[in-house]
């Protein structure tokens, strides 16, 4: 049965973080004046629809996923009337924009929560989780996902308030309906303004389970495990279903979720299509492979047969009955090329083609992070003050503090999987400061923009800039591609991804090699003749019996 057809399945989405996008002020920090002047870029690769980043009004402590006011612009991104005018110039082109919605947890400095800590009587008490001391210290043992303690204490009302991430991200209580009342009315209001959906943070994590048990202590940390206890909680379908009848459900928007802690069975509760939740939601589990003794700080490669089965698995258990979401990199997440490919100068443009091909030759909506399409890299530093992130900050200090590791090894961890990798300015030319600002950056920018640009790739016919744009818009001309169905082939090999699709009797075959080696590869049985090369990144003819370092081709027939 062919899949019911829907924009937000055949679009190409473009992941803006604005803050590292595009100064146009000179003051070193990206802006919607910026995002608007490069609007033509986007439309020429090949993007139908922008997820803008947070830039909501924010005091900056974990770079805007802070928010005091939703529905004001934070000043350094500038003005509503800047966004409306982008948002208008989005549309011009036949373009799309989704927002960021972040309602797991607010700034401390929100109204809201600055009412609630008050008094224990204040009206706006039960919008954030307060729960009383036990035996003198935290009410259970949870770590914040930043480390340290998910609890902070109130001397003012002698309680502590909840808090997954930065004590200055309270934690909303969703068991309160008007809390939910409040969110759906500003999103509703958003949708008056014309954008056109949202990327939900960490969806997975509104509703926690009421009894607060203690977690499993793990990875190095003296605090417990609580993602099990306040991920997928007992009523978060309940608040989902809410929220699609109330808000989603007046508007032709697209809906992603970001679902931490959640697997195949759990997307098909979210975004299966008789959920009635969301459209799609994005997992974690390919990005999250291969975990040291302290979590995703270490330098592992992935095992391929573990990544292929991972990715095969959401192919196959959502085929018919929900949609994927496609992405290699995120604010949250190192330099695909750095992480899965290889990003030495030998390599580098090679292997960030062929991740390409990969991922974007399966079933599901692409996402596409800034400056992924130029095959940018990790930072590679060796000093702890060229890095912003407040994760970065408190993990380095709890394990090199509590003599865990050195700082040589710490930065080793922190330049292969932490968050800055991701941050560091869009690499616009070779002009100063790779063309992103006329001033002093927000966070340095990363010394090999002279050899990886957007300027210097428009220019080549075989960059990495040229391919995306090649690839995508192969996607977009084949329902095979679109709408086909999935079977992994070679499932045991550890260098060889490959895999078919199939609709109404079209086939394409995929053969990708994640080795810097030639590899031995015999064409499956059926495609020896009356094949259709669609594209490859290697010019010229196939070496016959082999893929080259890093080669990847896509059949039909």
């Amino acid at each position: 049965m062919r899949e019911r057809r829907a924009w937000w399945k055949e679009s190409v989405v473009y992941q803006i973080y604005p803050r590292s996008f595009r100064d146009s002020n000179g003051d070193g920090i990206g802006d919607l004046n910026g995002i608007t002047e490069r609007l033509d870029y986007l439309k020429e690769l090949g993007v139908d629809v922008i997820w803008l980043s947070p830039v909501y009004q924010s005091p900056g402590d974990d770079n805007g996923y802070d928010i005091s006011n939703y529905r004001e612009i934070q000043q350094e991104f500038g003005t509503m009337e800047d966004f409306e005018h982008l948002l208008s110039e989005v549309h011009r082109r036949g373009m799309k924009l989704i927002m960021d919605l972040v309602v797991n947890h607010t700034s401390d400095e929100h109204p809201w929560f600055q009412e609630s800590r008050k008094s224990r009587s204040n009206p706006y008490r039960d919008f954030y989780i307060w729960k009383e001391p036990v035996n003198g210290g935290p009410p259970n043992n949870w770590a914040s996902r930043f480390r340290g303690s998910a609890w902070e204490y109130d001397q003012a009302t002698g309680m502590y308030y909840l808090h997954i991430y930065s004590p200055k991200q309270p934690d909303l209580n969703w068991e309160n309906p008007r809390v939910r009342r409040a969110v759906y009315d500003m999103m509703e209001w958003w949708g008056k303004k014309g954008i056109d959906g949202f990327r939900m943070d960490v969806i997975s994590m509104l509703s926690k389970d009421p009894s607060y048990p203690d977690g499993e202590i793990k990875d190095g940390n003296p605090y417990g495990d609580g993602q099990p206890y306040y991920t997928n909680g007992p009523r978060i379908h309940e608040f989902l279903k809410e929220m699609n009848r109330e808000v989603l459900s007046k508007f032709d928007w697209m809906t992603v979720g970001e679902g931490v802690g959640v697997g195949p069975k759990e997307a098909l509760a979210y975004a299966g299509y008789d959920s009635h939740e969301l459209n799609m939601m994005f997992h974690f589990e390919h990005v999250e492979l291969n975990p040291g003794p302290y979590g995703k700080w270490n330098t592992n490669r992935v095992d391929l047969r573990e990544l292929k089965a991972v990715l095969s698995q959401w192919q196959t258990q959502l085929e018919g009955r929900a949609w994927n979401s496609l992405f290699w990199e995120n604010h949250d997440y190192p330099r695909a090329v750095s992480r899965f490919g290889d990003d030495s100068p030998a390599w580098r443009e090679m292997s960030a083609k062929m991740l390409a091909v990969c991922l974007y030759m399966m079933k599901g909506t692409p996402y596409i992070y800034q400056g992924q399409e130029l095959g940018m890299t990790n930072m590679h530093s060796q000093n702890l003050e060229d890095f912003r992130d407040i994760e970065t900050f408190r993990v380095y200090q709890e394990m090199t503090g509590r003599g865990l590791v050195s700082h040589e090894e710490m930065m080793a961890y922190i330049n292969h999987t932490g968050r800055d990798n991701a941050r560091t300015p869009m690499q616009w030319s070779s002009a100063r400061q790779a063309g992103f600002t006329e001033g002093t950056p927000w966070i340095g920018v990363n010394a090999n923009y002279r050899e990886i640009n957007a300027e210097d790739e428009k220019m080549c016919s075989n960059s990495v800039l040229a391919f995306y744009k090649r690839l995508l818009k192969l996607r977009r001309s084949k329902d095979v591609i679109l709408y086909g169905s999935y079977r992994l082939l070679l499932p045991d090999s550890p260098s060889l991804f490959v895999y078919e699709r199939e609709l109404d009797g079209e086939r394409a075959l995929i053969a990708c090699n994640f080795t810097s080696m030639e590899q031995a590869f015999a064409l499956p049985s059926g495609w020896e003749a009356n094949r259709e090369r669609l594209i490859g990144n290697y010019e010229g003819e196939e070496k016959n019996g082999i893929l080259r370092p890093y080669e990847a081709i896509v059949w039909r027939c």
